[in-house]
């Protein structure tokens, strides 16, 4: 029976539990989502995963390379806490997850989570005794693996961010360079041809709305909006930024230098676009302060400046997979 990625997202919205624990139960169920709710109930999966509701926005990248040093897979790996992301424990499931990405090479993140690992469990078992052991929740949210038909740089930034560069031409140290660059610069495209359609109209329109508060003459607009439009794209292409190593050069022209190309690239920065509950600690102190009773605050001064910035932590996008 074909179950939907839609059917699984509900589940899992239902009852908290894992993809692969919904999935089996609305095989089960033939695709009943209230009996397949039921049935997780009964065998305990609902209440053991309630911590999958609860936001993951640390954790790791970790990378894996080919005894050719020609693929490698990364991974991104996620718990609540960094306390949890310096553990062995968790570092050690994550380079299996790795290690794993790259023998099989899946062909989705479903398909890597059903992988097994060299202990014989699978990956999802191995996550659920995971966050039953640790008790925080943990995910693997995304996966990329490439290829090179000559050299493939990998670099990581700390445990947090991760790059890899497939090139054709040039050398190792050259792919190692621009995995480096990648991570530092976070290009948005390969080239100013890939930057999509609609982002450089809109763009385009910014800019020229700018150059027309300027004053200047019509012809004088088009040409200040081609030449900021330009550098615009510049900086959020990889070929057009400047070298993290040599800002005078170019990512094209020190390829163009090497003979060389870019046939693809990743990067991952833990936590990117996941939305973080923003703790403001300063209300949280003057809320307990107001409902104080007066005859133990009388004319006492706030305990903390109200004007202090709380420490805030913001990420990235939704779960997405490459290969």
């Amino acid at each position: 029976m074909n179950i939907t990625a839609e059917a699984v997202k509900q589940l899992r919205e239902r009852t908290g539990a894992g993809m692969m624990e919904c999935k089996k139960a609305l095989v089960e169920t033939k695709g009943d989502l209230d009996a397949a709710a039921e049935l997780m109930r009964k065998q305990g999966l609902a209440k053991a995963d309630k911590k999958a509701t609860r936001v993951a926005a640390e954790g790791v990248v970790v990378v894996e390379k080919s005894s050719d040093a020609r693929t490698a897979a990364m991974v991104e790996i996620n718990c609540e806490t960094d306390f949890v992301a310096r553990e062995q424990d968790f570092r050690s499931f994550a380079q299996a997850v790795a290690a794993r990405a790259l023998a099989s090479r899946p062909a989705s993140l479903e398909a890597l989570l059903e992988a097994k690992l060299e202990s014989g469990e699978s990956v999802e078992e191995r996550r659920r005794a995971l966050v039953a052991k640790i008790g925080e929740n943990i995910s693997v949210r995304r996966f990329a693996v490439l290829a090179s038909p000559m050299s493939l740089g990998a670099y990581v930034h700390g445990t947090r961010i991760g790059a890899l560069v497939a090139i054709k031409g040039g050398d190792a140290q050259l792919a190692h360079d621009l995995a480096m660059h990648v991570a530092a610069s976070n290009p948005k495209y390969l080239t100013q041809a890939q930057v999509p359609a609609d982002i450089v109209a809109k763009e385009r329109e910014i800019l020229t709305e700018q150059a027309q508060g300027e004053g200047k003459p019509p012809e004088i607009v088009a040409k200040m909006v081609e030449g900021r439009l330009r550098k615009s794209l510049s900086e959020i292409t990889l070929t057009g930024q400047p070298f993290v190593k040599d800002p005078d050069v170019t990512i094209e022209k020190l390829l163009k230098a090497a003979k060389a190309e870019v046939v693809s690239y990743e990067r991952f920065e833990v936590g990117a676009g996941i939305e973080k509950k923003q703790d403001d600690f300063v209300a949280e102190v003057m809320a307990q302060v107001a409902g104080a009773s007066p005859s133990t605050n009388s004319g006492a001064s706030p305990p903390m400046n109200s004007g202090a910035s709380p420490a805030v932590n913001s990420s990235a996008s939704g779960p997405t997979v490459k290969h």
